[in-house]
């Protein structure tokens, strides 16, 4: 697998495992910690896309929130797997929340200077397809693909660094580069969960 922060996923969960338990027998549901999570990351956006250009600060509060929505989403899938919540609606909350709430924290970068909002919308578009690859691995006979660069973790590790210091501080023009090499990077991200699923698929048949 390509470098990417989703091979720390199991000893994140088994941090978690504990609260997970206690969440399950509490009565808490996967599709609820979903449903939620989803809700708050497009109230955040939308909060950002509003006011975020004119007040740069309030993008300090995205750190925090990706953190919490990382550990969230560890934790429906958990719930899922290991208390006998797996649904069909479940899987299409899952990736749809997921993608939902991607353009909705990261689409309001956009008005943050000195980033062009052209090239905010290509690395949300190209992240929106790359999750599209990696999920349609499945429809060929291999497994959910998340080979990076820039996959779901890494995004959150970038765009948290970036809103940390946008809260703390202006932002330097210099930094107008980055958007373009996390487009380059999730481009070359699409092709990794392409090719590594044909590779997977043929060596099952």
């Amino acid at each position: 697998m390509a470098l990417t922060l989703y091979a720390l996923k199991p000893r994140f969960q088994a941090l978690l495992r504990p609260l997970v338990g206690g969440m399950a027998a509490a009565g808490i549901t996967a599709n609820q910690v979903t449903v939620a999570t989803a809700a708050v990351s497009v109230s955040l956006g939308l909060l950002l896309a509003a006011f975020g250009g004119e007040r740069p600060a309030l993008f300090g509060l995205l750190p925090a929130w990706l953190a919490l929505r990382m550990a969230l989403n560890a934790i429906d899938g958990m719930l899922a797997r290991e208390f006998g919540q797996r649904s069909r609606l479940g899987a299409f909350l899952n990736e749809l929340g997921d993608l939902v709430s991607d353009a909705a924290l990261y689409l309001p970068f956009a008005v943050l200077a000195p980033f062009h909002p052209g090239w905010v919308a290509a690395v949300v578009v190209l992240a929106m397809v790359g999750e599209a690859a990696g999920i349609l691995g499945q429809t060929i006979g291999a497994e959910r693909r998340y080979d990076g660069p820039l996959g779901k973790s890494d995004r959150a590790l970038v765009f948290g660094a970036i809103a940390l210091w946008a809260g703390l501080a202006p932002l330097p023009d210099w930094l107008g580069w980055a958007m373009p090499v996390l487009a380059a990077l999730a481009a070359l991200g699409i092709v990794n969960r392409v090719r590594r699923a044909l590779a997977q698929a043929e060596g099952r048949r």
